[in-house]
């Protein structure tokens, strides 16, 4: 109970720093000097407050207080220690407060590590970033409190989701907010860069830094909760175009989009508008995901809550920050691009500008998939989902170009190209057509379309190779992150093209066979742990070369809540995962099995790793350049 009352007035007086450094912000404005040499110290008072709230609720969880309801609903004394600690942040209330310790944390670094930029320009990005931040204490403090006391006190708690009780879950959240709350300091940066006409090169080279740190981590965050889905949830693939799986990749998309459009800012000072609506348009998504989440209008296994009056609560804090971003473009931004916008059709900028409008379009199909049900719904009671077909259909064909584009617009030169020593490009892409052509008339495969799309990828991974050698350390994080996007996108399509399913019902003993596999169900075992009782099903898997593999799936029952789960076993090599899913058939003694081949998975995290160092890469050079 201590830690609650602890954790709650430290979250009270966390607002009231916040609104006192809102309100002197404001009245020094003009005479900032005096405000500078005390804002890093209440910045760093409000964060300890949060520091001291956000550890009171992880005590709260290690000692069982189930006095606090957060608490209650989400522990038990049977959890393991590790799972009490990240069920703080695997619930509704305690994934907000964590929201806020970064928002905090993140305000208290920009001030700390912009000493040299002007003193009206870090207050007024303080006052934007204390806008939001006050916003979140709010509808901490008054809708989701993780400090609500319970009396009389019970015995036990309900228990923590068993799909949430996983090691990459329990990390993946933290990550993913770290990139989504650094999309709050981009947008506080451009909001006070804007209304201080301080849009500029210097200004460019300053926030791509935190462009970067944010972009790193929000990549890696899909990356692990793309992971934790591929073995947990049991569904056998990386991404199923879930709606929550979307919230988190249309601010990737946008954040990718901004960080290439502050490239050219950094060098030529134009663009300036596309970075300003691009990094509004970033924080809007990754708010409108919190939205999406916590008010329940989403139908996921990601999503936390189901309470109204915290989505309506967003909904309107989302639309007034909106609409302050909006005025303070219309009304603070002039447009003195007007020559300079006009590029030579082939340009290094032309090219950027071009993909740029690509990526926008990938954007605007995942969010009519995603908020085209939720409209539907409101609209006539009628309810639908939207399914990979939808987006395969819609972003495949204009994948073909955006690769091309991608692979030839870093070979062009800044304000004015041309064809010149550029015979090699020809010849990779006849190479990649030829090559892509081969591979499918091998495999039976249908030839046109994935001709098309397989040799786009292998022309980006064969002139990104090319680029290693030829230009060795020249724009090496751009290389390697453009290398690891192709390889990205040619791990997809290998694993789509070339993956094996067998779904069938087996007993034990019983064996199933075809011309490729004979899966057989060789015996069952029972295993007692901490906080569950399991099932382990053993079979024994044939291929048709002769290779033989023992994998073992898991049914799981907890005992708080009582729920069963179904653990894939997967046997992960670097050329095909061999994937195991079991669930029991109600009232029979058949399993159902689901055995699966997909081809390259492990290519797939290898090459989002390789997309994220690029991004590191870039990061540590700009801080070692300077």
């Amino acid at each position: 109970m201590i830690y609650s009352l602890v954790g709650y007035y430290s979250l009270v007086l966390g607002l009231i720093v916040g609104l006192t450094l809102f309100y002197f912000s404001f009245k020094n404005f003009n005479n900032a000097t005096i405000l500078n040499s005390k804002i890093l110290s209440f910045t760093f008072l409000q964060f300890f407050f949060v520091v001291i709230s956000f550890l009171c609720l992880i005590f709260s969880f290690v000692v069982s207080d189930f006095s606090n309801e957060t608490v209650f609903n989400n522990s038990h004394t049977t959890k393991p220690l590790f799972y009490k600690i990240s069920g703080t942040w695997g619930n509704h209330e305690g994934s907000l407060l964590l929201w806020l310790l970064v928002l905090t944390f993140f305000i208290f670094i920009f001030l700390l590590k912009t000493k040299n930029q002007p003193t009206k320009y870090k207050i007024l990005t303080l006052v934007f970033q204390q806008v939001i931040i006050i916003g979140f204490f709010i509808f901490l403090i008054k809708t989701s409190n993780p400090f609500n006391y319970l009396f009389p006190i019970p015995v036990e708690g309900l228990g923590l989701n068993p799909i949430l009780q996983d090691p990459a879950l329990a990390i993946h959240p933290p990550i993913l907010y770290l990139g989504y709350v650094g999309s709050s300091i981009i947008f506080s940066s451009v909001l006070s860069a804007t209304a201080l006409k301080m849009i500029s090169i210097s200004w460019a080279t300053h926030i791509k830094k935190w462009i970067l740190t944010s972009w790193i981590f929000l990549t890696l965050g899909i990356l692990l909760g793309s992971i934790w889905a591929y073995y947990e949830l049991g569904w056998g693939g990386f991404w199923f175009w879930d709606p929550v799986e979307n919230v988190s990749l249309m601010p990737w998309l946008a954040l990718t989009t901004l960080l290439h459009c502050i490239m050219v800012l950094e060098k030529k000072n134009i663009l300036s508008s596309w970075t300003i609506i691009l990094s509004i348009a970033t924080f809007t998504l990754s708010m409108c995901g919190t939205f999406l989440v916590r008010s329940g209008i989403l139908n996921s296994v990601h999503t936390f809550a189901n309470d109204p009056e915290r989505g309506v609560f967003i909904l309107i804090f989302l639309f007034i920050l909106i609409f302050l971003s909006l005025f303070i473009f219309f009304f603070f931004h002039k447009d003195n691009e007007k020559n300079s916008n006009q590029f030579f059709w082939l340009s290094k900028e032309t090219s950027i500008l071009i993909n740029n409008w690509f990526m926008m379009y990938f954007l605007s199909v995942v969010l009519i998939g995603t908020v085209y049900p939720i409209f539907l719904d409101v609209i006539s009671s009628e309810k639908i989902s939207v399914g990979p077909p939808f987006y395969h259909k819609l972003i495949m064909p204009f994948l073909i170009p955006f690769l091309l584009m991608m692979a030839i617009g870093p070979k062009l030169k800044w304000i004015k190209s041309d064809f010149e020593n550029k015979f090699y490009l020809i010849c990779l892409l006849l190479i990649s057509i030829f090559l892509a052509y081969f591979i499918l008339k091998s495999f039976n495969q249908k030839i046109l379309i994935n001709t098309i799309l397989i040799s786009s990828a292998l022309y980006l991974f064969f002139i990104t190779i090319r680029d290693f050698f030829v230009k060795k350390y020249k724009n090496l994080s751009q290389n390697i992150s453009h290398f690891g996007f192709s390889l990205l996108i040619l791990s997809i399509l290998f694993n789509n093209l070339f993956s094996s399913e067998v779904i069938t019902n087996l007993k034990l003993g019983e064996t199933f066979e075809n011309s490729k596999v004979n899966i057989y169900f060789e015996s069952i075992d029972s295993k007692k742990s901490k906080n569950y009782d399991s099932i382990i099903a053993n079979f024994i898997i044939r291929n048709s070369n002769g290779e033989e593999d023992k994998l073992s799936p898991e049914l799981r029952i907890y005992n708080q809540p009582v729920i069963a789960t179904s653990e894939a076993d997967i046997k992960t090599s670097l050329i095909s995962d061999k994937f195991i899913v079991v669930n029991l058939v109600q009232n029979q003694d058949y399993f159902n099995v689901r055995y699966q081949v997909k081809p390259l998975m492990m290519w797939i995290w290898i090459s989002v790793i390789l997309i994220s160092f690029g991004g590191l890469i870039s990061l540590i050079k700009k801080n070692h350049e300077k």
